[in-house]
């Protein structure tokens, strides 16, 4: 199961549409995962429509239209991996033990809100992911998404992707 993990698109204040290599993805992942601050719902009417499957939160930018089609917190299985994904995880300092506290029974914690991609591993094996922004890099060298794959329960291939 091929998966696409994007978050803090900021459409249509930071670009006018995501980068065409990440439309590529999505049009072939299995599942499109959006960590919130969609910002405008076209992005995601648009996800909608040409997402096999769409998990999506929202974000701290995220008014109430989108608020009222998207929960604050999405879990998932997907293939016997426990996913959880929200937007925002506190400080970079101490995010593993925070995530592990509220998310015990979760295999994989996808976030976003920073613009900084992040892969760690917290205390008990909870995985923690952010893609980036594709977007908006802010402080980052390129913009970026994530690509990974779920095959028997495990999550392989995670790949960042600078645009």
């Amino acid at each position: 199961m091929r998966l696409v993990i994007m978050a803090d698109t900021h459409l249509p204040k930071r670009a006018r549409d995501l980068p065409a290599a990440l439309w590529t993805a999505v049009d072939t992942a299995d599942v499109v995962v959006h960590a919130g601050d969609w910002v405008n719902e076209a992005l995601l009417d648009a996800l909608t429509a040409r997402s096999a499957r769409l998990i999506g939160v929202y974000g701290n930018n995220d008014g109430p239209e989108l608020r009222a089609r998207l929960p604050e917190v999405a879990r998932t299985d997907l293939d016997g991996l426990r996913i959880a994904v929200v937007h925002e995880t506190g400080p970079a300092g101490g995010r593993e033990h925070r995530a592990a506290a509220r998310f015990p029974d979760t295999d994989v914690l996808i976030f976003g809100h920073s613009h900084i991609p992040w892969d760690s591993e917290a205390p008990g094996g909870l995985r923690l992911l952010n893609p980036g922004s594709p977007t908006d890099r802010r402080r980052q060298p390129y913009a970026s998404y994530l690509t990974a794959e779920v095959t028997g329960g495990r999550l392989d291939a995670v790949t960042l992707h600078p645009l």
